[in-house]
């Protein structure tokens, strides 16, 4: 695996942002200082900076997954079809996107093995890894959960964490830690430059 940061691709694979979805891309409803997703599509909307700091790394040639634990669907307190909802009108409105990872498990029961899809598993990531030929050893993780975090490290990519102070703790130090998606942003294109890719590599 390439030393992480180093802003090249090995065989021509594109490195990649994955991005958590609640709390990173879409404003999270918060209770009790602990955060939770939308119920419905009225409650589905994008932070301010997120279509143009989206737009910032896929012109630097980072190919953009999303990778959500949606545990409600699986615990029936949410219909899959507002989800899939909520992931067509994300991808309309950034178009950037190549690809939705989502986990439903519910992820109750503890005596059970963990679902390998379900954050803090690194399933998700290595499955669009695996679709989309990424060379995860360029790659980052963006999220505002430390599961997001723990899910990152165990996939072999760098992480940032978007701090928005809740009720709970990381239980793994982040790379880099900030306030927003734009900050995010920022960071990766700094320590990691564009995604160089080899001249037969395809374009960006």
């Amino acid at each position: 695996m390439n030393q992480p940061g180093t802003g090249t691709s090995p065989a021509g694979r594109r490195p990649a942002v994955f991005l958590d979805r609640d709390g990173t891309l879409n404003r999270q409803v918060i209770r009790d200082g602990r955060p939770y997703p939308p119920a419905n599509l009225e409650e589905f909307v994008l932070f301010p900076d997120v279509v143009e700091a989206c737009a910032r790394l896929a012109g630097a040639g980072y190919a953009l997954v999303v990778a959500t634990n949606q545990p409600d669907v699986g615990r029936g307190t949410q219909e899959q079809s507002v989800v899939d909802a909520m992931h067509a009108r994300l991808r309309a409105w950034v178009p950037q996107i190549e690809r939705v990872e989502v986990c439903y498990a519910p992820g109750l029961d503890r005596s059970a093995p963990p679902d390998r899809r379900r954050k803090p598993e690194p399933g998700m990531l290595l499955d669009a890894a695996t679709a989309l030929g990424l060379d995860l050893g360029n790659s980052w993780m963006v999220g505002d959960r430390w599961r997001d975090i723990d899910c990152g490290q165990r996939a072999g990519v760098r992480t940032v964490f978007i701090e928005f102070g809740y009720a709970e703790e990381l239980r793994a130090p982040p790379d880099f830690t900030v306030k927003s998606l734009a900050e995010a942003a920022a960071v990766i294109l700094r320590e990691g430059g564009a995604a160089r890719l080899p001249k037969d590599g395809g374009s960006r």
